[in-house]
């Protein structure tokens, strides 16, 4: 039976995975202080253990029973109850509520939110891919995400929140919404931008903008993380400095190097050549993921499968658009490499439970399973 259930496991996705987590564990040990050596280091390896024990037991379990509304219900206001009662009793860090004191470790919520959220709507859109051009559904589905949407900015995270909306952009776009509809949508996305920036943005958030919009204008203040991070990236040229050699965050020039801005202190060590490597690996492990969601027993397994390359794809977008400058700065760790447990174990609980779903899954063909998605 064990064996069996092993053969669930795709190793060749965990062979991506590894090389990722090397990286961002060898940059964290490369700029670490002397007289902490191995503090991330160490610390993150025991998140990295954890997380790969929760992508273990999750590949046993047969998740059939998600598909069951009640299920989903209760885990939607289970975690939007405990992202509410962060707006009072979370731990402030980086000027937001977002956090659980455990004492010997925090927690964000957030990030079992946005898997959470990933389930609720590909419950949603399965059980209603023929009638999904029918604006009601879009309408629906939106208010789904609105609730952690929300919580989320009163904390204000406004980073997680704009992971929260790009979820369900993408699975709503994946799901067959008609070129009308979708204007409609960015039209609405628009209309929220206005009113979350007279109503809801905290000054520090409305500076990250408009430090987006012209970095240069204050590179001492709000324009300094940028700043240093293109600096870094752009110093490590074509093969970079080398192991150890990355002075921006050695010399503490770039701001959390060790989660925000790790692929900057990676990118300034390695150059274009390691940034290519990593984003080479990035690509396979949501090739493999969207392949997997391909062979979903249902449309439910994949929508979920969609949802969680979806998932993985805008924290990359995000972090790495940051990083460069492109993106205004937000706070969101990359995926595999950032420090920190409670993304890992979400990233690593999320394609343990795509790999459970494998017991059930199916050969198809390609344009069988898109005929059968789009309701042909």
């Amino acid at each position: 039976m064990a064996e069996k259930a092993f053969k669930r496991i795709d190793w060749m996705l965990v062979a991506f995975i590894i090389p990722i987590i090397a990286a961002g564990l060898v940059t964290m040990k490369s700029f670490t202080p002397l007289e902490n050596a191995g503090d991330f280091f160490n610390k993150q390896i025991i998140w990295v253990l954890i997380s790969f024990i929760v992508f273990f037991i999750f590949s046993f379990i047969d998740f059939r029973f998600l598909k069951r509304t009640n299920v989903l219900v209760f885990l939607f206001l289970f975690v939007s109850f405990i992202l509410l009662i962060l707006i009072v009793l979370g731990h402030v860090m980086h000027g937001a509520k977002s956090w659980l004191d455990f004492g010997f470790f925090f927690f964000q919520p957030v990030d079992v939110m946005k898997l959470v959220l990933v389930l609720v709507l590909a419950k949603y859109f399965s059980r209603r891919h023929v009638e999904i051009r029918d604006f009601k559904h879009i309408f629906i589905s939106g208010l789904y995400a609105l609730v952690p949407l929300i919580l989320v900015l009163l904390q204000p995270d406004f980073g997680s929140a704009m992971i929260i909306f790009l979820i369900w952009l993408a699975m709503v776009f994946v799901s067959g919404i008609s070129k009308v509809h979708l204007l409609a949508v960015f039209a609405t996305g628009l209309l929220i931008f206005v009113t979350l920036w007279f109503f809801v943005f905290a000054p520090y958030q409305k500076a990250r903008i408009y430090n987006f919009i012209n970095p240069l204008t204050d590179i001492h203040k709000t324009g300094y993380n940028v700043f240093q991070s293109t600096i870094a990236v752009g110093s490590g040229q074509v093969t970079g400095k080398g192991l150890g050699f990355g002075t921006q965050s050695r010399l503490k020039f770039l701001p959390v190097p060790q989660s925000d801005f790790i692929f900057a202190a990676y990118a300034e060590e390695w150059g274009f050549i390691g940034s290519s490597l990593i984003l080479l690996f990035y690509v396979l492990v949501i090739g493999r993921i969207l392949y997997f969601a391909s062979l979903g027993a249902s449309n439910f397994e994949i929508l979920f499968g969609m949802g969680i390359a979806i998932f993985f794809m805008s924290h990359i977008f995000v972090n790495i658009g940051m990083n460069l400058g492109l993106l205004p700065v937000t706070g969101i760790p990359l995926p595999f490499m950032s420090y920190g447990g409670s993304h890992l174990l979400t990233e690593f609980a999320g394609l343990g439970i795509l790999m459970g779903m494998r017991k059930y899954s199916r050969s198809v063909h390609p344009d069988d399973m898109k005929n059968e998605f789009l309701g042909v």
